[in-house]
């Protein structure tokens, strides 16, 4: 069983997933995509401010992560993974009422169910790493924060593979 926000999110990969390969306008796209699923109001709008908010900001996402994907060039990986870490990234950085964790454990399982347990493993090395460098409490919210940004991480050349 799939809590609402759990398959909210797996909407917004799709959506951002599908919007990589197709010029469609995204207001169109989400029309389209709403006129065969069953969801209220909340997670409509949920999903759609993952979506919107990942497009918004995908430019300086893909930056944070080229930096934490250091021996992967992001515009080769799986389309799937590229846009769950750009979800859970974008919720790290700008929803900071959901706690880390949720984020990064979530993107984890998406990855699992989408592209097996090495696709997990990566998702769930690279997001570590980052919230790592953020130094914001794992399992907390934060009510007032603006303007956060995340730094490259330090060990520049470390030898082992994100994953």
């Amino acid at each position: 069983m799939t809590t609402g926000r759990h398959e909210a999110r797996m909407w917004a990969v799709q959506l951002l997933y599908q919007h990589e390969f197709n010029d469609e306008p995204m207001p169109e796209a989400l029309a389209r995509f709403w006129e065969s699923r069953k969801a209220g109001p909340s997670l409509r709008g949920f999903t759609e401010a993952l979506v919107n908010g990942v497009l918004d900001q995908r430019d300086a996402l893909d930056q944070d992560l080229q930096r934490y994907t250091e021996h992967w060039d992001l515009k080769r990986l799986n389309a799937v993974d590229r846009n769950i870490l750009r979800v859970a990234l974008f919720e790290i950085l700008h929803r900071h009422d959901i706690p880390p964790v949720v984020s990064i454990n979530e993107a984890i399982e998406l990855a699992k169910s989408f592209n097996g347990d090495e696709s997990g493993r990566f998702v769930n090395g690279v997001l570590d790493r980052i919230h790592r460098d953020q130094g914001r409490p794992s399992r907390t919210t934060l009510t007032a924060v603006a303007g956060r940004t995340i730094s490259p991480p330090e060990t520049k050349g470390h030898e082992d593979s994100p994953a």
